[in-house]
């Protein structure tokens, strides 16, 4: 109701497998739509292979292929050709888009999308309210949860409403989901619906139904015993018993016991493996064969797969694994289904030998990749699944082939988590090859990922791929890609080895007047700056740098340039100089939509407020700051604005604040040193000393297994120490 009055809202259904989370989205779509209301389904894939985005991509296509050009035009707006490019149908329905303007860091980009998918959902349910079914969340990629907390923090006065359900056993602390619910929960921007199992007497009534008989007690105590109530169980126990006919035999066993209790199962295992014994040797062999392939198969793939069998006995076998309910059709593709519950496809798979499921990867990758034809290179990552599953069979050529391309997309897409995986799976079978084309785009693309996922102690992990990247492209005359390489951007370069030598070498391959020579003179800049303590050179190139950026016009160009030149000045302790190009830097920031840039930059200038005496503005900045990696995900940025924010509060004596910082900053990273410094600098002056005993205790002992950072950490550390003998006289 509240939804369909314009009031958006998000609901999260969650219970144990079978216990009717579907069932419950399904009945509350079928309300939805009988009150106006349009569904749109997302469901997360199981194994490998699906994209990112998946269940979004789901979602947005079926709502694209239900309306005709001009309402998709007018719905999407300027937002349609961002969209498109990772929902392909909606450049099918509107042909004459034009690809969206290049942006090259990736946070911007990502916000570019997430803002653009969200924007024409609240669009969109202006005309009709929209009801967004999430299914199987715990299976979700990461980008498809950084998306969900993006749109749930936009809902606001939108006609949506968003219905994921998860399976709360398949988490832990640590787990994507856990992480995503943790910051909705924080913001309260969801409700928990928890789903448990049935009810003694709902299990009578379910036998009464499904049997046509009034069930003895001892059968009900026997099916809700051994179920636990769980839906999924109940079923399958009670269509088993059905169909052995079973289910009105109530004699005793000559122990008293009676024939249900033996009968029903322990497990659903086994209740599904009966149910398996009871089709045809024939379906067993076909199933077990589509259970490789995955959750979800084509009749098409099949037919490659299956020996001596012909279309109509195919359909025969796949007719009576839909009679049985072990298969259904999935409505959106003829020829398409997939195994009713994920534990039916995981009992067939779990009979069959290594050797065996290896070979049959090895032919469902040449099937698959015969079935899509020209079109194999758009399922990269689901070809790749197999083949790598199979390349001791098939060896590594088309592996290395589509992860390259399964890499790619996946870089394309923000998913950099996957692509680092897939790049580096890629190497490895590489290993023993010399350097050449395939193998410097992988280790490229490698150093990319890395430098979009790794933290700060392990990036010199992506300079050194890329240094090896450059080194190839260079020394073989592949100068263009060679000057590619060098321009990447790195998150930090602080204490990393080789920046300054890979741009002073890429410089060299660049015309000095262009604008791949006012970008790699920003990397030189703080590169010089930091391996070298070359505060001079690195000015003058950030200064040089600038001065190319305005001449092209380019003001991507001229924020990267200017946020170099206030590293420089910063880590050199000219907070001055560095807030004389603050409002600039600010609003190019803003300019290039870079959230990220703005919230460095607002860090820096919250420092040097506070040393300037302005604490005010230096508050200003430092909440800003957090607003925005808080709102974005930006971990990374978010401690350093927090810090910043602790820095302000303490300087002010606000204990309160100081107090809730901290025990946020904790819950990310209980050992930054930029968090803990501050913090115990207040507690000495407020003469909370044995709380400041407590944390210096465990933060040594972070120290001393390596969780903190040694260099920075411990000479704060012992900084600390020193002032804390001070201030209590224990020595």
């Amino acid at each position: 109701e509240d939804t369909l009055g314009g009031h958006g809202k998000m609901v999260a259904l969650v219970g144990e497998p079978g216990i009717g989370k579907t069932r419950t989205a399904q009945e509350l779509a079928t309300y939805a739509s009988m009150r106006g209301g349009q569904v749109l389904w997302g469901r997360c894939y199981e194994g490998g292979g699906a994209p990112p985005y998946w269940p979004w991509v789901q979602a947005i296509r079926s709502y694209v292929m239900d309306r005709d050009a001009e309402t998709v035009r007018r719905e999407m707006g300027s937002t349609a050709s961002v969209i498109a490019e990772i929902v392909p149908d909606v450049k099918e329905r509107l042909p004459d888009l034009h690809p969206p303007s290049q942006i090259d860091d990736p946070d911007s980009a990502r916000f570019r999308l997430f803002d653009s998918i969200t924007t024409f959902l609240k669009t969109a349910s202006g005309a009709q309210p929209i009801v967004l079914m999430l299914e199987d969340l715990h299976w979700s990629d990461k980008p498809s949860l950084q998306l969900l907390e993006f749109v749930a923090r936009e809902l606001g006065n939108a006609r949506l409403m968003i219905v994921g359900n998860y399976r709360d056993m398949e988490l832990n602390r640590r787990h994507p989901l856990s992480i995503t619910l943790g910051e909705l929960t924080r913001e309260r921007l969801f409700d928990r619906v928890l789903l448990r199992g049935l009810q003694k007497h709902d299990v009578q009534r379910f036998i009464e139904v499904a049997a046509g008989i009034d069930p003895p007690s001892a059968l009900v105590d026997a099916v809700y015993t051994q179920t636990e109530g769980n839906p999924l169980f109940v079923t399958e126990t009670v269509r088993l018993l059905i169909q052995e006919g079973d289910i009105t035999s109530g004699a005793k066993t000559r122990g008293g016991t009676s024939s249900w209790e033996i009968r029903i199962p322990e497990g659903v295992r086994e209740v599904i493996g009966r149910r398996l014994d009871r089709l045809s040797e024939r379906c067993n062999e076909v199933l077990t064969t589509a259970a490789v392939v995955g959750r979800q198969f084509r009749f098409g793939v099949l037919m490659k797969l299956v020996d001596d069998v012909s279309e109509n006995m195919l359909l025969d076998v796949l007719d009576e694994a839909l009679d049985a309910r072990i298969v259904e059709e999935v409505p959106s593709e003829v020829g398409l289904y997939q195994f009713a519950h994920a534990l039916m496809q995981e009992t067939l798979t779990s009979e069959l030998s290594a050797n065996r499921t290896v070979r049959l990867h090895a032919r469902i990758a040449e099937a698959l990749e015969e079935f899509y034809g020209d079109a194999a290179d758009e399922k990269a990552a689901e070809l790749a699944e197999h083949f790598a599953e199979a390349e001791t069979v098939l060896g590594s050529g088309k592996l290395v082939h589509y992860l390259a391309l399964a890499g790619e997309e996946s870089l394309a897409l923000f998913d950099n988590q996957t692509a680092k995986a897939q790049f580096a799976r890629a190497l490895a079978s590489l290993e023993h090859s010399s350097m050449d084309d395939t193998k410097a785009a992988l280790t490229f693309n490698l150093g990319r990922a890395i430098a979009a996922t790794a933290p700060e102690p392990e990036m010199q992990g992506a300079v050194d791929n890329l240094a090896i990247a450059f080194d190839y492209y260079a020394s073989s005359g592949q100068h263009a890609k060679a000057i590619d390489v060098a321009a990447t951007q790195l998150p930090t370069v602080a204490r990393l080895q080789g920046v300054a030598e890979m741009a002073r070498k890429g410089l060299a391959l660049c015309d000095p007047e262009s604008l791949q020579y006012g970008r790699l003179l920003s990397r030189y800049a703080i590169g010089m700056f930091f391996e070298h303590g070359d505060l001079e050179s690195a000015l003058d190139s950030a200064d040089r740098a600038v001065e190319i950026a305005r001449k092209h016009d380019d003001q991507l160009t001229e924020m990267f340039a200017l946020i170099a030149k206030s590293v420089a000045l910063e880590h050199s302790g000219r907070g001055a100089d560095v807030l004389a190009i603050v409002p600039r830097s600010i609003e190019l920031a803003v300019l290039n939509n870079d959230p990220s840039a703005e919230a460095h930059i607002r860090f820096y200038a919250s420092f040097d407020e506070v040393r300037a005496g302005h604490l005010q503005l230096a508050r200003e900045h430092a909440e800003r700051a957090v607003e925005l990696s808080d709102r974005y995900r930006l971990t990374y940025r978010l401690l350093s604005a927090l810090s910043v924010a602790l820095f302000v509060a303490a300087v002010e004596g606000d204990w309160n604040t100081v107090r809730s910082v901290f025990a946020r900053s904790s819950d990310i990273d209980p050992n930054d040193h930029r968090i803990l410094d501050p913090t115990v600098q207040m507690m000495l002056f407020i003469g909370e000393f044995e709380e400041a005993r407590e944390i210096l205790s465990r933060w040594r002992a972070a120290l001393d297994s390596g969780q903190a950072d040694q260099h920075r950490g411990g000479v704060a550390y012992a900084n600390l120490i020193a002032e804390y003998s001070m201030a209590t006289g224990d020595l």
